[in-house]
């Protein structure tokens, strides 16, 4: 079966501000000059670019009671949110070029509340090396970034877990996490906490994708609203090297289309987020044009040859 999917808005969120590594704020448009708006067209999605979101710029700090740059990673989720929420309210989808992957809590903060306006089910799958279920007493950096999906779960400063103005934003049954090999001691014990559903690499070699991904994807029906959350460093570095946090022993392209293609076959993808691409780390933006290939599998593109 063919599906239709709306009108795309692009929104790209050009900062760097959660991220350990300065770059990730040239994302979208690398993802621009890799043909993403090209690409989509091709597939017969009609496509608006809205251009980058202005915020406030990287001051490049140390951590301040464990959070680096809270105060413009508060703003820059806040703009992203609005943004976010404003497209669906057209009935448009919208695909959020980062950026860091902090900027998800705004993402996901403007979907789930659109989902309570319309009384949609919410899923999110979270494509990811890392869990992001970080708080600043189990991680060192105070890098944000590390800490979006705690934060959506109501775990973190108040600036970040009330951004939609109640906490939590999203209870932790509603996520899929993806390809997950880095998990900081702790974060792992806040995980099992909360019963978060990690779908490891480990697992992942043990079972093969696609049991995984029937395993993420089951319940989906008419009701419910996929968001895919699509961090760039999901994939392995030996086919993706252009991010700043790297983690051998991921996904590889063929294991990556076949995720993105079961997506597209249940026709329920509503809204993306691409994140985390640094040019800086990439060669000739060869990082870039796979994840445009790979968004491409989740608009219909496929390798299937029988019916």
């Amino acid at each position: 079966m063919v599906y239709r999917y709306p009108p795309v808005s692009i929104i790209g969120a050009p900062t760097d501000v959660g991220a350990g590594h300065r770059g990730a704020r040239l994302g979208p448009d690398a993802l621009r000059i890799a043909g993403l708006h090209e690409a989509l067209i091709g597939h017969g999605v009609e496509v608006i670019d809205r251009g980058n979101l202005i915020g406030p710029h990287n001051p490049w700090t140390e951590a301040v009671d464990g959070y680096r740059h809270l105060g413009e990673v508060a703003e820059w989720n806040r703009i992203v949110m609005e943004a976010v929420l404003a497209e669906l309210r057209l009935g448009r989808m919208p695909i959020m070029l980062g950026g860091d992957h902090c900027l998800g809590l705004g993402s996901i903060t403007a979907v789930a509340r659109h989902c309570r306006e319309t009384g949609k089910k919410l899923r999110v799958l979270w494509l990811d090396a890392h869990a992001d279920f970080n708080t600043s007493t189990v991680t060192p950096s105070g890098n944000i970034h590390g800490m979006p999906v705690a934060c959506l779960c109501g775990l973190g400063p108040q600036p970040l877990t009330h951004l939609g103005g109640d906490a939590p934003a999203i209870t932790a049954d509603v996520v899929r996490q993806i390809g997950i090999r880095s998990v900081d001691a702790g974060e792992k014990q806040l995980i099992k906490e909360h019963g978060l559903d990690v779908y490891d690499m480990r697992y992942i070699d043990e079972v093969g994708m696609k049991r995984v991904m029937e395993e993420a994807l089951e319940g989906l029906d008419d009701d419910t609203h996929l968001h895919v959350s699509f961090d760039v460093d999901f994939l392995d570095p030996l086919i993706a090297p252009g991010v700043g946090t790297t983690v051998p022993g991921g996904p590889n392209y063929r294991e990556a289309q076949l995720v993105m293609e079961m997506i597209a076959d249940t026709g329920r993808m509503a809204s993306l987020d691409i994140v985390e691409l640094n040019p800086v780390l990439d060669t000739k933006n060869a990082t870039g044009l796979l994840a445009v290939d790979l968004v491409e599998s989740l608009f219909g593109k496929s390798t299937l040859m029988r019916d």
